[in-house]
């Protein structure tokens, strides 16, 4: 009995002097795999949040370009001018780079512009459109960003012949 219990202990002494390195060996294999799923679900959520920043400006803007606001104006500036600066200032307000932006304020099927101020585009619907360079938007630089698109986001609104109220 005491020769097998012997017999045991050398066994598990030679296994556990086996195993000593499988650790570090296993983490090391690990790290990479686990740092780069951190980074896909952190990129995936700043991607997330500033689609939704994209969306809600754009909500904002078509909101006042859909109503009548020409008594909001400043002297000289025309209605897509107030729509398109309202929207830049709400993203640069959110900390987007407002100064790398496109704005277009097109009609909803084409690329032709929509003059918001005119009276014979009255319920007629137009899109509000906005694009942001993927690279003014990393600028942590902790993401790759060859090959990554410009953040985009577009709503159709309809000209609306409503006042508002004050």
């Amino acid at each position: 009995m005491r020769q097998i219990m012997d017999q045991c202990r050398t066994l598990k002494s030679r296994t556990s002097e086996a195993r000593r390195g499988s650790a570090t060996v296993e983490f090391a294999v690990m790290l990479p795999v686990f740092i780069a799923l951190v980074m896909t679900a952190a990129q995936t959520s700043f991607s997330v949040d500033t689609a939704h920043s994209l969306y809600a400006s754009i909500r904002q803007g078509g909101r006042l370009a859909s109503m009548e606001s020409d008594d909001l104006l400043l002297p000289g500036q025309t209605l897509n001018q107030k729509i398109i600066q309202d929207i830049r200032n709400q993203l640069i307000a959110e900390g987007l780079p407002g100064n790398q932006m496109t704005i277009t304020i097109t009609e909803a099927d084409s690329n032709a512009e929509f003059d918001l101020s005119d009276p014979d585009n009255d319920l007629g619907l137009f899109r509000i459109k906005v694009s942001v360079p993927f690279s003014a938007m990393n600028s942590v630089g902790a993401f790759p960003t060859a090959g990554m698109s410009d953040f985009q986001a577009s709503i159709v609104f309809r000209k609306g012949k409503q006042t508002l109220v004050n």
